[in-house]
């Protein structure tokens, strides 16, 4: 399997996800800028980062052939990019326009349709030229996150997992994911010789783990884990903050 690229351009119709898409490819790492000017996209191309442009009818100076004709030369000087065309059925355009009381960029004084179609046909050949064409019409947007994290994210990427401990009385933590109550088990704090330490120091874990029940609640705890993160994976999620209290 060849390494993914290292840089997305990212375009589409109004509409059909391009913004969605970007944000995924934020998500697990890249750098995302968009709608910059045309004439900036050398100077954007050429960095050491995974960078993830958009670009589309609303860039200034935007024109389908000489973005297509920019990237042809960008790959034959060496540079590793893919360009992502978001696209849907007409219906289902002028249904999401509809939906959300926004108008369309191509058609602010015009129906949602003429837009749609007038967006059509200054992108046509930039959709014929895509990498990858993605087709949002029935495509679920935790799908479309999936789908967008298995071809980009690099070994470097996947889930962030972090585990905080907490005291109930001082409240709990904002940010957890998954929240588990272990005031059942020997609590060290009441032992004077141990209040002063951390569950980082020998004599807390063993003073613990010589709870009875402390054994049949962590393997519980460790197979639930377990059972959850691909799970989390799979919609997508980039990181997930566990706190036991």
């Amino acid at each position: 399997m060849t390494d993914p690229a290292r840089i997305v351009v990212v375009s589409g119709l109004s509409g059909a996800g391009k913004n969605s898409i970007m944000r995924s490819l934020e998500d697990i790492g890249f750098e995302a800028v968009d709608n910059a000017p045309l004439k900036l996209l050398d100077s954007l191309i050429h960095t050491d980062h995974r960078t993830a442009i958009g670009i589309d009818v609303r860039t200034r100076d935007f024109n389908a052939a000489e973005l297509i004709e920019t990237l042809a030369r960008l790959r034959a000087e060496g540079v590793r990019l893919d360009l992502i065309f978001a696209t849907a059925e007409s219906d289902v355009l002028q249904r999401r326009y509809t939906e959300t009381r926004r108008r369309h960029p191509l058609a602010p004084h015009g129906t949602i349709a003429e837009g749609v179609e007038t967006e059509r046909a200054l992108t046509i050949a930039l959709m014929s030229a895509a990498d990858w064409l993605i087709d949002t019409s029935d495509l679920p947007l935790p799908k479309l996150r999936e789908m967008i994290g298995a071809r980009y994210s690099g070994a470097e990427d996947g889930l962030a997992v972090t585990l905080v401990s907490f005291a109930f009385p001082s409240g709990t933590p904002r940010d957890a994911d998954l929240m588990f109550d272990a005031r059942f088990l020997r609590n060290p704090h009441y032992i004077a010789d141990l209040r002063a330490l951390t569950g980082l120091d020998p004599a807390v874990r063993t003073y613990i783990e010589m709870d009875a029940d402390y054994l049949g609640f962590f393997r519980r705890l460790a197979d639930l884990v377990d059972f959850l993160l691909p799970r989390f994976q799979r919609e997508s999620k980039t990181y997930v903050t566990i706190a036991v209290g």
